[in-house]
């Protein structure tokens, strides 16, 4: 038994232990990721696919430079806005990190709201080719509406279930179909799991909130984004090539930004425009999450602390 003030002692099974913290985003992942790191003698892993670049802060909530000190934390600011980065970007770094954390008898805290991250990391990526940087530049020169018609007749099971208010994913699903001839949703499914990362043997969770609780947090986060500085944060961005970087762009908030910046709709607007898509993405999140991996759900209570969920983490583990 541990005593006081010592991780405690979540089991192993035959592999080193891994933990998973997933969900929507605002539900409290990253204050509960940090209370377990404390609780456990854990570091974190980021597992989101904007707080890679640096300069990307306000928008993609990241840990505060003070949390980072006191929790190590890995994969936050690893590029710079002018560098691509990728799924298999992120499997080599998120493996090495983890690797790193257990050598130093650590836990490895996975923690975000990238699901295709998450399963890169759990199952390998499948047979899906590399970025190709020409028809990649191709692809996003070419309309939206072409790409999405060219989608449905070449693979009508990806259209049919894509997000199609991301671009990036479409341009990815497009590029794949004419770089290997066949369907994307084919070699998604190649993700199978024969091809599990067997280093791992992660306890994986799932954060949710009562939707009304869950759109009021969305609804404070984002005011506090744009009170922080949001806004000029996004126009200093641009001058170092935000707008170039068709991915980072992607990122909720900063598009929005952007498009007041070039004054096609007010602060207002803007600010209520970020609500309603943070909203949106919030439900795909869970949507994707509960149909694609297999998480412990812990239902977070309105008034239920951090310190609370890691109790019930640690419960279930035991």
């Amino acid at each position: 038994m541990a005593k006081a003030g010592e991780p405690h002692p979540l089991p192993f099974s035959r592999h080193p232990l891994v933990i998973l913290l997933a969900g929507p985003t605002a539900v409290g992942k990253s204050a509960v990721a940090l209370r377990l790191a404390e609780k456990l003698g854990g570091e974190i892993i980021s597992v989101d696919s904007m707080q890679v670049y640096r300069g990307l802060d306000l928008g993609t909530a990241k840990p505060s430079f003070a949390e980072r000190a006191g929790v190590p934390h890995h994969l936050i600011d690893v590029v710079e806005l002018t560098e691509p980065f990728d799924a298999a970007k992120f499997l080599a770094l998120a493996n090495q990190a983890a690797a790193q954390i257990q050598s130093r008898g650590q836990t490895p805290i996975l923690c975000g709201g990238t699901g295709l991250y998450f399963r890169a990391f759990l199952e390998g990526l499948g047979e899906a080719p590399p970025a190709n940087p020409k028809l990649r530049a191709e692809l996003e020169a070419t309309p939206f509406a072409d790409l999405l018609r060219e989608l449905a007749d070449r693979d009508p099971a990806t259209h049919a279930r894509i997000d199609r208010q991301n671009p990036r994913r479409v341009i990815r699903a497009v590029e794949v179909i004419r770089l290997t001839g066949r369907p994307f949703s084919t070699q998604r499914a190649g993700w199978a799991p024969a091809t599990r990362n067997t280093q791992h043997a992660p306890l994986a969770f799932g954060l949710s909130r009562d939707p009304d609780n869950l759109r009021r947090r969305i609804d404070a986060r984002v005011d506090q984004m744009f009170a922080r500085g949001l806004v000029e944060e996004t126009r200093q961005l641009l001058e170092r090539g935000l707008a170039q970087n068709q991915t980072a762009m992607q990122a909720i908030g900063y598009r929005q930004v952007v498009e007041h910046l070039r004054s096609e709709r007010s602060l207002l607007e803007t600010i209520e425009r970020v609500k309603v898509r943070t909203r949106q993405f919030a439900k795909r999140q869970m949507t994707w999450f509960r149909g694609q991996m297999q998480l412990t759900w812990l239902p977070v209570g309105a008034e239920e602390n951090a310190t609370s969920v890691v109790t019930r983490i640690v419960g279930a583990g035991t």
